[in-house]
């Protein structure tokens, strides 16, 4: 038994498809499949149910997995244990990040953290909440900053910052010259919203229950457009398709006067969303953390109010 093989079994159960985790292990599915066979063989137990479209994960399968998450966890805190007593701000930090916060916080991040820390380069990978929550378990990555509410996952979190939603509107629209907007003022208003699996998304059918009756999973599916990112959206309601809800970094801090969009804020009470940074209670590299922390804290994000807040692990919080 290897870690290699531990490592193509998680895939495996993780992506459903023996031929993407291949793509996901850097190696071929042949190789793949015989290295899982001989771990099958060795064990004497079968893992993965085969012949469907779908590979299914035995029931037994299940806890041997589970056991593989955690041993790849442990073999890399080895390395990280190692690094640490070197320099713990020596070596790549690997950071997820959910889509709609990327774009806006790495721009301001990342000149901040080369200043401070250049040994310590930044392997970033843009994922949602989910897939980023995986990784962090299957150790593929350090830490992840993602938006409460968050499963009980017993990560150590540190609250970052609060962040209101702004509507953002066309030009030439009826409210372009208002001062504000009620949530309850979108319902009569064409949305454009993100599609299933971003919790931004989720996030505003929240806050803005009015929202919730335009979902594709009910009746006034006419009325809303669904977008696969906030730039895309963005663009849409600047050709004047409809409306929709931004996070407060996505907006320009002076909106130039040829801008083809409006921002408007809420009035009270004001929809918004907690943004985190998650970890494994296990990483070692604690300084690293810190130093990403204090970078985060540092970069100027327009309608953020910073936090000084660190749980134990996750809690279920409602944005606040």
């Amino acid at each position: 038994m290897t870690l290699t093989e531990l490592k193509y079994i998680v895939a495996v159960a993780r992506e459903r498809h023996f031929g993407r985790a291949a793509e996901a292990c850097f190696v071929s599915q042949p190789t793949l499949s015989v290295a899982i066979r001989k771990l099958e063989d060795e064990l004497g137990v079968v893992l993965f149910e085969r012949g469907g479209a779908e590979v299914g994960v035995t029931p037994i399968g299940e806890r041997i997995v589970a056991q593989a998450q955690k041993v790849l966890e442990e073999s890399a805190n080895l390395k990280e244990i190692a690094r640490q007593g070197h320099d713990p701000l020596s070596g790549p930090l690997r950071v997820g990040v959910i889509y709609t916060v990327g774009p806006y916080l790495l721009p301001r991040l990342m000149p901040v953290l080369i200043e401070r820390a250049p040994q310590m380069p930044l392997l970033l990978q843009e994922n949602f909440t989910v897939k980023l929550l995986e990784l962090l378990r299957q150790g593929e990555i350090d830490c992840a900053v993602m938006a409460l509410p968050l499963p009980d996952t017993g990560l150590t979190v540190h609250e970052l910052y609060d962040e209101p939603f702004v509507a953002a509107v066309p030009r030439e629209h009826r409210w372009a010259g208002r001062k504000s907007i009620s949530a309850a003022e979108l319902k009569e208003e064409t949305m454009l919203l993100l599609g299933a699996g971003h919790c931004f998304r989720d996030q505003v059918l929240e806050v803005c229950p009015e929202f919730a009756r335009f979902s594709p999973s009910n009746d006034g599916i006419q009325r809303t457009f669904e977008g696969s990112s906030l730039e895309t959206i963005r663009h849409m309601v600047a050709a004047g398709i409809g409306v929709t809800v931004l996070p407060a970094s996505s907006v320009p801090s002076e909106p130039r006067k040829d801008d083809l969009l409006r921002y408007l804020p809420f009035t009270e009470p004001v929809p918004s969303r907690r943004v985190v940074l998650a970890w494994r209670k296990s990483f070692p590299r604690t300084a690293a953390i810190q130093a990403l922390v204090a970078a985060i804290e540092d970069c100027e994000l327009p309608g953020v109010t910073m936090l000084d807040g660190m749980t134990g692990e996750s809690r279920a919080l409602a944005p606040a």
